[in-house]
């Protein structure tokens, strides 16, 4: 079978496997590649790594697109994924509707799951949040840092730990087996990000990559990307 190889920050990963069966009944060809905290895909596209299609943040993909690493004409959005709060489903959910609130949450966890700090959209946020509320030092301890947001999560479901505690994008969230989505970040605490496709400059399936935007962005499959995370 032939495949399409995508570079994919880990928020599109569970929309993307959603849609492989239509993909392929619509073109015949899979869908492999690799997914993982947005700079590290770019930085893969920009070594030379074989990727027909890439979907990164709105900001990320239109630096690529001025490298000349993704062709302009293809970029389309895919949507918006906010960066949320997780816990075990075991465990009762945690909400923080104000910045004190929030504060509280996290210095009450015994372990808080996220993302690469310098390559992830959410790990640099969380790192921003954390500096913002006063309270980096106090927890630097109790960070469980891993390469993406999806390994933060599968470390966060197998956690032991009393009260552990995840923070990274809905859609890795909502993707993981033993997690919950626990609640939005607070007003001043938020984020929220546009993901974004686009085709690889140097693509060997132009066509077929270009069919795979059109599945992940159409109105046919809107109340999937709802499902999976994305608004």
């Amino acid at each position: 079978m032939t495949t399409l190889n995508i570079l994919s920050g880990g928020a599109a990963q569970g929309l993307v496997r959603g849609l492989a069966d239509a993909f392929k009944a619509r073109t015949g060809f899979g869908i492999d590649g690799e997914f993982g905290a947005v700079g590290v895909m770019a930085d893969k596209l920009r070594a030379g790594t074989p990727a027909d299609l890439v979907v990164l943040t709105q900001a990320l993909l239109a630096r690529l697109a001025e490298e000349k690493l993704v062709i302009p004409s293809s970029i389309a959005d895919v949507g918006r994924v906010e960066t949320a709060l997780a816990v075990r489903d075991r465990d009762p959910k945690v909400a923080a509707k104000t910045e004190a609130e929030l504060r509280e949450v996290l210095r009450g966890a015994s372990a808080i799951y996220v993302p690469d700090m310098k390559a992830s959209t959410a790990g640099q946020h969380v790192a921003k949040v954390l500096d913002q509320l006063g309270i980096a030092y106090k927890v630097a301890a109790r960070l469980k840092i891993f390469p993406n947001g999806a390994t933060a999560m599968r470390e966060l479901a197998a956690s032991t730990a009393t009260r552990p505690i995840g923070c990274t994008q809905a859609t890795e969230i909502i993707a993981t087996d033993g997690i919950a989505l626990s609640g939005s970040l607070p007003p001043g605490c938020e984020l929220v990000t546009m993901y974004t496709a686009g085709v690889a400059a140097r693509t060997a399936h132009p066509n077929e990559a270009a069919a795979l935007i059109a599945v992940l962005t159409d109105a046919d499959h809107k109340e999937l990307r709802r499902r999976v995370g994305f608004a």
